[in-house]
């Protein structure tokens, strides 16, 4: 099972700008976020897990982790995919750098048959829906 981390959304007010601000970045090449120390269990996350985004002390996207490599000033650089995945919101308090976040505690997707109606909803209306607790 992979290993996830999850990491607040600084300065992103909703999903939405969030998304604009990892779209922005691509456009400029890679996106990455860069962190002090590569995390003692790099290997259970490259390629397999993800980082998910607390917006508001809530869990609400995530982003696959392509890979980790050198960043400059000596500090290491989390490779992200920049496509968001809506995730089923779940209470997340908030802390400084990031986390671990076991697999079996992670939060589902938004999408199959089930939810594709959620899954089509923009994500601002599905952060206020789930501020209501009616999703």
């Amino acid at each position: 099972m992979p290993l996830h981390l999850t990491k607040v959304a600084f300065g992103a007010a909703s999903v939405d700008l969030l998304g604009q601000r990892l779209a922005a970045r691509a456009a400029d090449g890679p996106v990455f976020l860069t962190t002090r120390y590569l995390p003692k269990r790099h290997e259970e996350i490259a390629g397999q897990g993800s980082l998910f985004w607390i917006i508001k002390h809530t869990l609400v996207a995530r982003s696959p982790i392509l890979a980790f490599g050198e960043a400059e000033g000596g500090r290491v650089a989390i490779h992200i995919d920049p496509a968001l995945r809506l995730v089923q919101s779940r209470p997340k308090r908030a802390h400084q750098g990031w986390r671990y976040l076991e697999a079996a505690d992670a939060p589902g997707d938004l999408g199959g048959e089930a939810s594709d109606s959620l899954a089509a909803m923009p994500p601002a209306l599905i952060g206020r829906l789930s501020d209501l607790a009616l999703i």
